[in-house]
């Protein structure tokens, strides 16, 4: 099974994604808004198709991502039947099934930190998704959206500490860095509610916390109660068709740059031979080599989206990091280069 374990560091929130190698069929776990465009292009990288966008519960300190991910890719968005969210496809009960390709994952209610709360288990039993039920060498807070350090006792014990000792478990989130644990270890050293921790013992534990609450709860809690879409249609207000890399890399394609060559400045960030060199270069092209441009950026017109160039697209990607560190934010780089734009024959030439 491809998967990838993804972080969000504004909130510290893990997004999970599960591909069927054979397939391509994925689904995805606890998606954060803002986040869509990174894990979109490594969807699209790995030649994915996701079929399900799955939340673990409400989520308190950051927006989902699931409906944008209806939105753009039609992808369908579940979460537990008692979370009552609405703009959602499935609500999930208690041992749902959810194939994504010769893979699939069931779901196991484990309310506690909210009323609505699940884990999502492996087939094979090998790797559980535990939200903020149980974290690593802690829990979910319980004061809130009708949580019960009772229920969650009960969820934890007879939910996920069943599971084999060998089970990996990946959290909602984590604070510290951590990434994964077992079920063997949680049940030793978790300090809530490993060791020979009784029930009081972890009542007591989870209700003298005394957290204070979520920086973004009342602006999370009401999104996702509608499954993350927004009050206002989302305007896009890009001036291309650009693609945004795993990287972090804005690409475009060049064929789309020769059609509108006109409404484009075109920066060349290759040296001067290479510039004049058996690539040739785009008529009208600035030139500007990579190493100079942080001290030329005053060069650089703003007045149209700046395109930047160079022999593969790999220096050029650098370019684009200058560019928008230097505040133009309108700026992509060329995909595939000088080496790509030849070979689609596009117009170029060696001397202007």
């Amino acid at each position: 099974m491809i998967f990838r374990q993804l972080f969000d560091a504004a909130s510290s929130t893990y997004t999970y994604l599960l591909a069927c190698a054979e397939t391509r069929e994925a689904m995805i776990i606890d998606t954060v808004f803002e986040q869509y465009d990174r894990d979109a292009a490594l969807v699209r990288e790995l030649d994915l198709k996701v079929r399900y966008v799955l939340d673990t519960h409400v989520h308190a300190d950051h927006v989902t991502g699931a409906w944008l991910w209806r939105e753009q890719t039609g992808a369908q968005s579940g979460i537990a039947d008692a979370a009552n969210v609405d703009e959602t496809d499935i609500r999930i009960a208690n041992g749902d099934v959810f194939a994504f390709g010769n893979e699939s994952i069931t779901a196991r209610t484990t309310p506690g930190h909210t009323s609505g709360c699940l884990t999502y288990v492996t087939r094979d039993l090998s790797m559980a998704f535990t939200g903020d039920t149980l974290l690593i060498r802690g829990a979910g807070r319980t004061d809130f959206q009708g949580g019960s350090a009772h229920r969650m006792w009960q969820s934890i014990r007879e939910q996920i500490f069943t599971l084999p000792d060998h089970c990996l478990l990946y959290p909602g989130h984590d604070y510290d860095g951590r990434t994964v644990s077992t079920v063997a270890e949680e049940k030793a050293y978790n300090p809530r509610i490993g060791g020979e921790a009784k029930e009081e013992d972890f009542v007591g534990y989870m209700n003298n916390l005394a957290l204070p609450h979520p920086r973004l709860i009342d602006i999370a809690v009401p999104a996702n109660l509608k499954g993350g879409k927004p009050d206002q249609p989302l305007v896009n207000e890009s001036w291309g068709p650009i693609i945004q890399t795993f990287a972090g890399v804005p690409e475009i394609r060049p064929d789309w740059v020769a059609r509108h060559r006109d409404e484009l400045h075109l920066l060349d960030v290759r040296s001067e031979g290479e510039y004049s060199g058996e690539l040739g270069h785009i008529c009208g092209a600035q030139l500007i080599p990579l190493d100079e441009l942080r001290n030329r950026l005053s060069e650089v017109p703003q007045e149209k989206p700046v395109i930047a160039i160079c022999q593969s697209g790999r220096r050029s990607a650098m370019a684009t990091q200058i560019l928008r560190q230097g505040g133009i934010d309108h700026c992509a780089n060329l995909a595939g280069g000088m080496i790509q734009w030849q070979r689609l024959s596009l117009p170029s030439t060696a001397l202007d």
